[in-house]
């Protein structure tokens, strides 16, 4: 009988033909004892092998070990003994093969170690496992390379092509994808929000010019999409008024989305411009008579959109020209005027009616309102107050902090032109 295969005949415990003894013990004082073989221990492990092979060499052996190790000592002394094709299947979970990986590795058991490496390598882990693989990894060093292959830092090309890829994705309009329905498109909207997160590296992604020309063109299409599906509102027979609401209300939660990436590149303006153009067509169709009694939800989100557009603008984080604000305010104001008294009597008649602008929307409205308007040339925001009292109800937006300023600003600009006047008239007399 050959050497290997006589090794091989040996059982993890056999006292009966074990020559080694390893003394397991730890602080608390839970000594155990593990009945092995030498020639298994000098095959399979290099600190055993050293040990064993000086002279006058002890057969009982001491492993000092900590109540957190214990176990994953056992565990790799009855590996040693598992035929090397059989290694790589023993392993079933990824907290065993993680402590055993720890305890091989230092006492250099390399086909225990590699077994480790290869099963932690591919197998799916679980978040508070990734944590433990790299605090384990970090004190194994180049042994572990090929576990932390999956987490490691991607090349900014390689980051920045899967962020277009993902955008476009984001963007389209090719409807439900079979079976996942609109799942994909969620979900790369989701990653897209995550990987614009605080994160150094971003700025390096969404500087790209690349990456703004996807988001550039994808808010395009957003737009066109939008505009095309809010044509089919008024059609009669060519499709129902519920399927061309869904198209409506997918493309204005698009835009949303949108509100709420674009920011983070710094192109909210191109989303804001876009929604000046084409607000007019769009409440031409929303305020149709036929659409009197009807699509309560598309125009509740309308009205949420264009919330988050009146706020890059009216806090300045869009800046535009006082004609093109002055435009906004003026097409939006009396809709959003209208519609809420509507919505809030909709409610009243039915107890579950779910269409109502809440108080954060109607507070953030407001607030964003009267920003705009304090920010405009006086005579227009005279006019916009004018208008806005001229109302049969003056209850929503409560703009009488703007007609508040407005009045104050007047009163001193009139006061100082008088005393700019004076001081003329004075200086002429002392000429």
């Amino acid at each position: 009988m050959d050497e290997e295969t006589w090794s091989n005949s040996f059982e993890f415990g056999d006292q009966s033909t074990s020559d080694v003894i390893l003394y397991l013990r730890n602080k608390e004082g839970r000594p155990e004892v593990l009945h092995a073989h030498s020639s298994i221990l000098k095959k399979k492990s290099k600190n055993f092998a050293n040990k064993l092979s000086q002279p006058n060499s002890s057969t009982q052996i001491e492993i000092q070990c900590t109540e957190s190790d214990y176990d994953h000592y056992v565990e790799l002394v009855k590996r040693l003994y598992c035929p090397i094709d059989l290694l790589l299947n023993s392993w079933d979970t990824v907290r065993s093969a993680i402590g055993v990986l720890q305890v091989s590795a230092l006492l250099q058991c390399e086909e225990v170690t590699d077994s480790c490496i290869q099963y932690l390598e591919a197998v799916p882990w679980e978040d508070k496992e990734e944590e433990e693989i790299l605090k384990a990894a970090s004190n194994l060093g180049q042994i572990a390379m090929p576990i932390l292959a999956r987490i490691q830092p991607v090349d900014i090309n390689a980051t920045k092509n899967v962020f277009v890829s993902a955008f476009r994705f984001a963007t389209s309009n090719a409807g439900p994808c079979p079976p996942f329905g609109d799942e994909l498109k969620t979900s790369a909207q989701e990653q897209i929000d995550y990987m614009l997160g605080d994160d150094e590296g971003v700025p390096l992604i969404t500087a790209d010019d690349d990456v703004k020309l996807e988001a550039r063109t994808g808010l395009s299409k957003l737009c066109s999409y939008f505009k095309s599906n809010m044509s089919l509102l008024l059609l009669e027979s060519e499709i129902t008024y519920e399927s061309a609401e869904k198209k409506v209300m997918q493309s204005l939660s698009d835009l949303e989305w949108m509100c709420n990436v674009l920011p983070k590149m710094d192109l909210m303006k191109d989303l804001v411009a876009n929604w000046v153009d084409i607000s007019d067509d769009t409440l031409v169709i929303i305020e149709d008579k036929k659409l009197d009694s009807v699509f309560w939800g598309l125009k509740i989100k309308l009205i949420e959109v264009t919330a988050k557009v009146l706020e890059a603008v009216g806090y300045g984080t869009v800046i535009l020209p006082a004609q093109c604000r002055v435009h906004l305010l003026k097409t939006w104001l009396p809709y959003i005027r209208k519609m809420k008294p509507l919505l809030d009597s909709m409610a009243d008649k039915e107890t579950e009616f779910p269409y109502k602008m809440d108080e954060d929307l109607c507070q953030s409205i407001e607030g964003a309102m009267v920003s705009l308007i304090l920010a405009l040339p006086s005579n227009d925001q005279a006019d916009i107050l004018v208008d806005w009292m001229s109302a049969e109800q003056v209850k929503y937006p409560d703009l009488s902090e703007a007609f508040e300023v407005w009045c104050y600003r007047t009163k001193s600009a009139k006061r100082r032109l008088v005393e700019g006047l004076d001081h003329v008239g004075n200086t002429t007399v002392s000429l």
